[in-house]
């Protein structure tokens, strides 16, 4: 399938990271949120809005050193720039109005489950019930042998944006690196909730209800929709 026969299926695209506290999407927290908010236009996927957005810690919690260390971000940024996470959700929220919108990630899983339980501690969780999911590491793993970081998918591709560790460069690289996808093999769609996992460690973190998971080897022999699977509605 094209990016055109794709985004017949879809009215916009949101491409997002998150940069947390941490790696546990229960107890850990989202600093920084990204969105872009990209609309079909001759055939490609244009950016026409984004959201970058500081998020306040809760009380009492800190900012790891390491994470300062990786993304730059520090506690007084957080606490000078940085919105409350009620106005954060509410602004997710109205980005993502619209009964035909897909969301896309890198390494979508520690995202979006990030993102299911900042949105779950605010009561709004069900703004994701029914939206379609896309995983660009999933495709990039079958493109391409390890490593599958971005900072890899970067440099395979030649994309102008770079992997920095900062939400917002992350998601336009995001966006740039699905369209190069997109142009080398135009199965997109396929992938639609279908997250693949490494078969040695298993799935990162809780299951995403509307998600079909399957191993995924690294040599990249057989895309993995060619699979005997049954995609969940």
């Amino acid at each position: 399938m094209s990016l055109n026969t794709l985004m017949e299926r879809f009215d916009s695209v949101l491409v997002l990271d998150t940069e947390t506290t941490g790696i546990n999407c229960k107890t850990d927290e989202i600093i920084e949120l990204a969105v872009l908010l990209a609309k079909p236009e001759n055939g490609q996927l244009i950016a026409e809005d984004e959201m970058d957005v500081f998020i306040r810690l809760s009380p009492g919690r800190t900012l790891p050193p390491a994470i300062t260390r990786l993304t730059g971000i520090t506690a007084e940024q957080l606490e000078d720039e940085g919105i409350e996470k009620s106005e954060a959700a509410r602004r997710f929220c109205q980005m993502l109005l619209g009964e035909r919108t897909l969301i896309v990630a890198y390494n979508a899983q520690f995202d979006l489950c990030f993102l299911y339980y900042f949105l779950h501690r605010l009561g709004q969780a069900d703004a994701l019930r029914g939206v379609k999911m896309l995983d660009a590491m999933t495709v990039y793993k079958d493109r391409r042998p390890y490593p599958h970081k971005l900072a890899n998918a970067v440099d395979a591709y030649r994309l102008k944006t770079q992997n920095t560790h900062r939400a917002i460069d992350d998601a336009k690289a995001t966006l740039e690196l699905l369209a190069a996808m997109d142009a080398e093999r135009p199965d997109l769609a396929e992938y639609l909730n279908l997250f693949g996992y490494n078969p040695k460690y298993g799935i990162s973190g809780p299951k995403i209800a509307s998600i079909q998971y399957l191993p995924q080897s690294y040599d990249g022999a057989q895309p993995l929709y060619m699979q005997n699977i049954t995609i969940p509605l």
